[in-house]
């Protein structure tokens, strides 16, 4: 019974000591008790310091586009593997297939009709 369980254990052991090792360097090795120089304190992120920039807007078409890019660019990748499997699927596939392009084209066609993908 104890043989079955024994690479579990072996494995929770490592993993417990790994995560201690860790926690422990990280408390040893840490700057947090030590004295740090007052622009060291501040954030710094991307090359901008804090508080130095207003937050811009952006427009919402951007968003909108991003939005509908992501939406049809993941509608494309289910249309890899039914193109993969269609032959085995013959006839059923090869509409199904049509289905899912028509009704990704409507979708497509409504977003156009309604402006989404102009610039303003």
């Amino acid at each position: 019974m104890l043989g079955d369980w024994a690479s579990l254990l072996i494995y929770l052991l490592f993993a417990a000591l790994v995560a201690g090792t860790l926690l422990f360097a990280s408390v040893a090795l840490g700057t947090r008790g030590r004295r740090e120089g007052r622009q060291k304190a501040y954030s710094f992120e991307s090359g901008v310091s804090v508080g130095s920039f207003a937050p811009s807007n952006f427009s919402i078409n951007y968003y909108l586009t991003a939005m509908l890019f992501i939406v049809f660019d993941i509608e494309i990748v289910y249309l890899y593997p039914l193109a993969v499997i269609l032959e085995p699927l013959g006839v059923f596939g090869f509409v199904e297939l049509c289905v899912f392009v028509a009704v990704l084209g409507l979708g497509y066609v409504y977003i156009w009709r309604k402006g989404a993908l102009e610039w303003k």
